[in-house]
């Protein structure tokens, strides 16, 4: 019995100092807090191999604490932000020869000081955007961007994405995992793990060939001047689409001028360019709300043709793509930062 004793108290000491330990150092009462929310994109780091038409990537797929892509950063630093679906992410391919790691890698070739931050993550659409800004910018401390680059158009062509508003949302489908995603965001332990886990045993992932060989069997691009001809019937199901997907545009907007944000909005093509008249209906009115609101528009739809390998699927670009975008888009930026006197 007093063996028992001695165990009891000495259990009873060992977890309520645990207990201690969690609630001083943990992020349990913190503004820091980020709930259910977010949890599967924070702190990764998975080592990767990934194939596109013939050319190995081996690279580490980083996201840091706060759910960016990339390394660990103040963020009271941030000025600009990328908000993208998976087409923006790019999941796998290597940081730099993404997207927005060619953009920076651009400013940085012209030693010019301005970094664009990637918060893309796969799946999201407008409504996604939105949650960001509603639900995980939130629980980032002294973070205010002043510029955030949308790049918009794949993913808001479906009208039933409401089945995958996971998706959007970042959070678990299951209430025992939204249980689970709460402990692991906030418990100080599972955090030092993760680093500890991270810094010396990644997670190693399979090796990915992205090759399509099939993808350009009968290849037909579609121009936005072809696609202007093609596409002027609209149905009821597509005319609903457009409705909703100006409705969201709206909200988004609300967010926009309450932030005092200055966005910047990219439209996006296809492998076989406008030939999806949704994506053509979509990238229209998109800029028609940029029009409408004076906001800074980049049509890619009216100002690139994509070539052949340029995707390794119908919306995700290869190394080869993504610089054939950032080497379009990089242009209008240089000359949007120069005019709003961040870069001289």
């Amino acid at each position: 019995m007093r063996y028992l004793k001695i165990i009891i108290y000495n259990f009873s000491v060992f977890l309520f100092l645990i207990v201690l330990l969690e609630v001083i150092f943990g992020y349990w009462f913190k503004k820091e807090n980020f709930g259910i929310y977010m949890r599967k994109e924070r702190k990764i780091n998975w080592q990767t191999t990934s194939s596109f038409y013939g050319k190995d990537y081996n690279f580490f797929y980083k996201r840091n604490f706060w759910g960016f892509r990339g390394e660990e950063f103040n963020p009271k630093d941030i000025k600009v932000i990328f908000e993208g679906g998976s087409t923006g992410n790019q999941r796998f391919t290597p940081e730099n020869l993404s997207i927005v790691g060619l953009l920076n890698d651009s400013f940085k070739k012209l030693n010019y000081d301005l970094t664009i931050y990637n918060a893309s993550t796969d799946g999201k659409s407008v409504s996604g955007y939105i949650n960001d800004f509603n639900f995980w910018f939130t629980k980032i401390p002294n973070f205010n961007p002043k510029y955030v680059i949308f790049y918009i158009g794949i993913n808001d062509r479906f009208n039933n994405l409401n089945s995958k508003d996971f998706l959007d949302n970042k959070i678990s489908e299951q209430k025992i995992d939204q249980l689970k995603d709460y402990i692991k965001n906030n418990s100080f332990f599972f955090d030092k793990f993760k680093l500890i886990k991270n810094k010396y045993f990644p997670k190693n992932t399979f090796a990915y060939d992205l090759s399509n060989n099939s993808l350009y069997e009968n290849y037909d691009y579609i121009d936005y001047q072809t696609a202007l001809k093609m596409h002027k019937n609209i149905d009821e199901e597509t005319l609903t689409l457009i409705k909703n997907f100006r409705s969201k545009l709206e909200k988004l907007n609300l967010i926009i001028k309450n932030l005092q944000i200055k966005p910047i909005f990219i439209n996006q093509l296809m492998y076989d360019g406008l030939k999806d008249k949704k994506l053509f209906l979509i990238n229209n009115e998109l800029k028609n709300f940029a029009l409408k609101n004076n906001y800074y528009f980049i049509p890619l739809d009216e100002i690139l043709d994509m070539k052949k390998n340029d995707y390794f699927d119908a919306a995700h670009t290869t190394p080869q793509g993504s610089k054939r975008i950032a080497d379009k888009i990089f242009p209008f930026l240089l000359e949007f930062f120069k005019e709003n006197n961040e870069i001289n």
